[in-house]
């Protein structure tokens, strides 16, 4: 009885969030529309910022302009995500990438820190792929270390932001953002969407999170400690 109320005590963190599954009209149905209307809408009025960044990505850091990944999305299923490059393809002697400080130049470090790189991730949502909210879509190797609760972050789709992304992005440990993916999947409502899109605004216009304490990016998953 002390671990539930403890667990709901936690899940409680100034989102209004109640430690319990649900799929309802919204989450079922009209969320994907919303999602499919307001991608076109965003490619239709910013094609030209688009361009605008795919010249910049193609002056400053050569080809390809597009970084393209395989990503598992909802129920694991795998999908190609589609981002803006933002490294370099330098190697080391013997051939292979350096590491990802090496690789990330001041204009990649401003498209990550700005979420600009993210862009084309609208036509992932536009396919079905993604939601404009949902988990961040990781490594296909990551899906063989969850543990049974963080695998339920694949139960919806994955998003462009997410509550972990407006809670603080890569500053947050992996165990913390994967317990926030799964509140936001036992949470899901339009109310909550709204709240994450506008923290997202937020935290990109501050810049807050970009990178983890010990790298410039975030440290690769390794398991957690059951």
């Amino acid at each position: 009885m002390l671990c539930v109320v403890a667990v709901k005590a936690r899940w409680h963190n100034g989102y209004g969030l109640e430690a319990k599954p649900r799929e309802g009209l919204y989450s079922r149905y009209i969320k994907r529309v919303l999602d499919f209307c307001i991608a076109l809408v965003s490619l239709a009025l910013f094609w030209w910022l688009l361009l605008a960044v795919a010249i910049l990505v193609r002056i400053k850091l050569g080809s390809p302009v597009i970084f393209k990944q395989p990503r598992p999305g909802r129920g694991e299923r795998v999908f190609m995500l589609y981002k803006f490059r933002s490294m370099t393809d330098k190697t080391d002697a013997a051939g292979e990438l350096l590491s990802d400080e090496a690789r990330l130049t001041d204009f990649g470090k401003k498209l990550r820190s700005t979420s600009l790189d993210e862009l084309p991730e609208l036509l992932n949502i536009l396919k079905g792929d993604m939601a404009f909210v949902g988990p961040r879509p990781l490594l296909i190797e990551y899906l063989s270390l969850y543990n049974a609760r963080q695998k339920r972050r694949h139960d919806v789709r994955p998003g462009l932001t997410g509550l972990a992304q407006c809670s603080g992005r890569n500053a947050l440990s992996w165990e913390e953002r994967f317990e926030l993916d799964v509140e936001y999947v036992e949470n899901c409502s339009f109310g909550l969407d709204l709240s994450i899109i506008l923290k997202t605004v937020k935290s990109v216009l501050r810049r807050e999170g970009v990178s983890s304490f010990t790298s410039v990016t975030m440290e690769p998953f390794r398991g957690s400690h059951e």
